[in-house]
This record gives C-alpha cells, sequence and structure tokens, in this order.
C-alpha cells in the first residue's frame, strides 16, 4: 500500500495542474492553512507563466496579408451535376499550351525544386531545434514538480530573473525578461557560484527567455549572469550583473 504523499511536497506540483482531483482537493485544504506553502506555490506560478512567455512565439505581422491575397488565387472546383441519379463535375477541354510557355513552366518547376529542397533543409533544422526546446522545456517543467524543487529570485533595473532547482536531480533552469539586448558579439553566459569559484553554466544570448544550466548543481552557492564575448568565457570577465542564492 503506498503511502499518503507529504502535501507540504505537492507545492510545484498544484502550480502545474499537474495532481489528481483527489489529490488537489486534499492539498487545497491544506493550502488555506500553511502560509508556506501558499508562498511556494505563488512563486511556482510565477515562474510557470514565465516559462510560458519564454516559449510564447508572435506570428508574423504580414502572415494574415499573405493568407488574404493568396485566396484569389485558389481555383474552385466546378459544381456537381446529377446524371442518372448520381452526382458528376463538369470536364472542361484542357487547355492548349504553346511550347513557350510550357519551356517556363518546365524552368520554374525546376526552381521551384531546388528552393523546395533548402526549405526541406532548412525545415529538418527548425524541427531539430523545435525537438531541442521541447526536451529542454519537459526536463524544466520536471523541475518544477520535484519533490525539492526550490526557487529563487533576483531583479536587476527592469530585469527579472528566477532559478529553479532541484538537489535531488542536480539540476537548474534559470528564467529572465526584461534584459537589455547586447550588441552584437556579446552574450549573456550564466555560472554556479561554488562559494567563490565560477564555473560555466551555459549561454543565453537573448536578454528574454529560459536556460536549462549546463552540469550539476552539487555544491553550489548561486547562480550568476555577466555580459561575454559571443561563445562565451572560461572565466567571468566582469562582475556579475545578477546573482541569485541557491539557499
Amino acid at each position: 500500500m503506498n503511502a499518503a504523499p507529504d502535501l507540504h511536497t505537492l507545492t510545484g506540483a498544484y502550480a502545474v495542474h499537474a495532481l489528481s482531483e483527489q489529490e488537489r482537493a486534499a492539498f487545497e485544504r491544506h493550502l488555506a492553512r500553511c502560509p508556506a506553502c501558499a508562498q511556494e506555490v505563488a512563486e511556482f506560478e510565477a515562474t510557470a507563466a514565465r516559462l510560458g512567455a519564454a516559449e510564447s512565439v508572435e506570428p508574423p505581422p504580414a502572415l494574415k496579408a499573405r493568407v488574404l491575397a493568396g485566396l484569389g488565387g485558389i481555383r474552385q472546383l466546378p459544381p456537381p451535376t446529377a446524371t442518372a441519379g448520381r452526382l458528376r463535375r463538369v470536364s472542361r477541354p484542357a487547355p492548349r499550351w504553346p511550347r513557350t510557355a510550357v519551356a517556363a513552366c518546365l524552368a520554374l518547376a525546376a526552381a521551384l525544386g531546388a528552393l523546395a529542397v533548402q526549405q526541406h533543409d532548412r525545415a529538418g533544422r527548425a524541427e531539430a531545434r523545435a525537438d531541442r526546446q521541447r526536451e529542454e522545456q519537459a526536463t524544466v517543467s520536471g523541475l518544477l514538480t520535484a519533490s525539492d524543487a526550490r526557487t529563487s529570485t533576483a531583479a536587476s533595473g527592469a530585469a527579472v530573473a528566477t532559478v529553479v532547482w532541484s538537489a535531488a536531480r542536480g539540476q537548474a533552469a534559470f528564467l529572465v525578461a526584461g534584459m537589455p539586448v547586447l550588441p552584437p558579439g556579446r552574450t549573456y553566459q550564466l555560472w554556479f557560484s561554488d562559494s567563490g569559484t565560477m564555473r560555466p553554466a551555459g549561454l543565453l544570448p537573448a536578454g528574454d527567455g529560459q536556460l536549462l544550466l549546463t552540469g550539476r548543481v552539487d555544491g553550489a552557492v548561486g547562480v550568476g549572469v555577466t555580459e561575454e564575448p559571443s561563445g562565451g568565457s572560461a572565466l567571468p570577465t566582469g562582475r556579475p550583473l545578477m546573482l541569485l542564492p541557491l539557499t
């Protein structure tokens, strides 16, 4: 017989709606009289909201215009007619194409074929990136629902960052919004702080987004952010822009 889970460990799972109906009802009764869990749930919900914002994609503004402009070029099928109790399509004579038009169509088909190959390659790379992003998203979501999940939040100017970590899993994720856009050739680099010694934990080129930190948490006491040259540095070249404690 499985023992009932410790209600204090369900804050992350509750925040991302990962509890069964019975567990949710029991946890909500507990939540009404536990301020510590209420605070953790609020922090996890804020983190989950940042996760969603980091992964959302705004459609190109011209997409609607392109779709509407293309509607006029879509040929409708002829209306069906009844013959002997059955429906049939009205047939039309095939158009006769001059040789120059045929040659032009063949040249266009060849060009479109080459373009299709290029687009297929790009689509394959985009799909691989999407797969990696989905895998990372699943790992970060798993951190939120870990029984020992913890969060740490810090602000610097308009930027707000959160670290989610699990000591049992040895993993941490960094989420940030509002960091200044860096000039070309520069990137944000994440670091684990091992009691003053900084070790690389990944690159975050944009000022908004999320990153599953590379390397294990182990005995790290904090996570820092610095601005570095593209490609990163072996050691920080400046003071941390942010330092979030892992306590």
